[in-house]
């Protein structure tokens, strides 16, 4: 039972920091992404704009 829960113990140390550092990095790729999509998007508009696009 002793070598269980120093298995266990080990291991729960190992990966204690994993998933606020997978978590962090999984944001600040979506983040990224959703930028480069808004930028898409306002270039889309403003394109639209200057070339006579008719909104209506």
């Amino acid at each position: 039972m002793r070598k269980l829960l120093l298995v266990r113990e080990i291991y729960v140390e190992a990966f204690k920091d994993w998933t606020h550092r997978m978590l962090n990095k999984y944001f600040k790729a979506f983040s990224w992404f959703c930028f480069f999509l808004l930028a898409i998007a306002v270039y889309a508009f403003i394109y639209r704009l200057s070339t006579g696009f008719s909104f209506g």
